[in-house]
């Protein structure tokens, strides 16, 4: 097979990386790839939104599948376009892709189908979500209704910083169209989580679990950000609540994906607040997550083209995930100035040495080669999993690894995995 990753983050070089090693893979492709991905196959310098030529590529070398990794091509309806075009692809739809794309139609949704999610209120003017947000009083958290990369959620501690934020999306225009619209919601309080599924239509097969760390700093303090790392399997998730997260969460937003007419079939992930009352959905994203997809794929033992073409020929009942034992704990090293204003362009050192290291895999997000050089290229730039067979040990192995690579103004966070301790004992 032929197999076309979309993407050139860290989720699309892991995505990459599993397609690889599956016995059913000849030939690997990444639009646009990064340094790493060009280890594991051919990086082709086409957008990810660039769906025109994408098809066109596709078709010129005889695609057998495409993987996409972004949330962008999939809301500007790639998966219909390739799909009308006869070739396989693996993503929801443009109407499926609003769950992501749009918060506010996300929201409306839950409300309507009974998906458990915090009080909200969406705003076309700053005027009515200033007086929402009065009326809810300090911490809340306002978000941009269009895709913002994972930056626009802002979770404010008073009602002046709520105000501010609202003048910055809506009159400020800091996200462009994204922030026109504003979702302003109650704060919840609990562990966040992640729970990603592979679907079609109505049925669906569960991922490994997995925890994010939004905040840019060690504690969750600072702006949020893409993902500063992540580690699975995750015990706040436990056997009852993961229960409830099926049967409350995935099984309620399929039905009403159906009710809407719309057949989903890609990845779906659910962000969701734990809270005393149980599980409750911050967000919807309609692809695997970054960073968690990089933890989750080096856990996943089994042939990820395999159940993903399954999937695709109707027999989602045969796919049968083999999931390692080990821990993964991914680590996000940044460039200075992310998620603001990333410097780029800087030397990276110790990439040699680090991948030569056993239970550790190195993938790239930001990164561009240059002759023998490997420079930074975006805010996010490595995301380094350490594997083990328990979770301090995962986290040992990648925060070694992380010591040994160094770039000008390199920054990381120190406590990836530590809010699991407490559940650990």
């Amino acid at each position: 097979m032929k197999v076309l990753v979309v993407g050139k983050g860290g989720r699309e070089h892991a995505i990459a990386w599993k397609v690889a090693h599956s016995p059913l893979v000849k030939e690997v492709y990444i639009a646009p790839g990064n340094a790493g991905t060009s280890k594991v196959g051919k990086n082709i310098p086409i957008s990810p939104t660039d769906v025109e030529n994408l098809v066109k590529f596709a078709k010129e070398e005889k695609i057998d599948l495409t993987i996409v990794g972004p949330e962008d091509p999939l809301a500007k309806g790639i998966a219909d376009i390739f799909q009308r075009e006869g070739l396989k692809i693996f993503g929801p739809t443009r109407d499926g892709a609003k769950l992501e794309a749009s918060k506010v139609f996300a929201k409306k949704f839950m409300a309507k189908y009974g998906i458990p999610t915090a009080r909200y209120g969406t705003f076309d003017t700053p005027q009515e979500a200033k007086e929402f947000i009065k009326q809810i009083g300090d911490r809340v958290v306002v978000k941009a209704d269009g895709l913002a990369a994972g930056k626009g959620a802002f979770v404010c501690q008073s009602v002046e910083e709520a105000l501010k934020v609202v003048d910055d999306l809506m009159v400020k225009g800091i996200l462009g169209e994204a922030g026109k619209r504003v979702v302003v919601e109650e704060f919840l309080e609990g562990e966040e989580a992640s729970y990603m599924v592979m679907v079609d239509g109505t049925q669906y097969v569960p991922l490994p679990t997995s925890q994010d760390h939004k905040r840019l700093l060690d504690s969750d303090r600072g702006p949020n950000t893409g993902g500063m790392g992540a580690y699975s399997p995750t015990p706040v998730i436990d056997k009852e609540t993961e229960d409830r997260i099926r049967r409350e969460v995935i099984e309620r937003t399929l039905k009403g994906l159906v009710e809407e007419g719309i057949h989903y079939r890609g990845f779906l992930y659910a962000g969701l607040m734990l809270t005393k009352e149980g599980p409750k959905v911050l967000e919807f994203n309609v692809r695997l997550g970054d960073p968690e997809a990089q933890p989750i794929l080096t856990r996943i033992e089994s042939d990820l083209v395999q159940h993903i073409v399954e999937i695709l020929e109707g027999n989602i009942k045969g796919v049968g995930i083999k999931v390692s034992p080990k821990w993964a704990l991914g680590v996000v090293v940044a460039s200075k100035g992310y998620p603001q204003k990333p410097e780029t362009g800087k030397v990276i050192e110790g990439l040699q040495e680090v991948e030569k290291l056993d239970n550790v895999v190195v993938f790239h997000a930001g990164t561009k080669r240059e002759g023998d050089k490997i420079l930074t290229d975006g805010g996010r730039v490595l995301t380094i999993v350490g594997l083990g067979s328990n979770l301090r040990e995962a986290k040992e192995r990648a925060y070694t690894a992380v010591e040994k690579i160094n770039f000008e103004g390199m920054q990381y966070r120190r406590d990836i995995g530590d809010k699991a301790f407490k559940y650990l004992g």
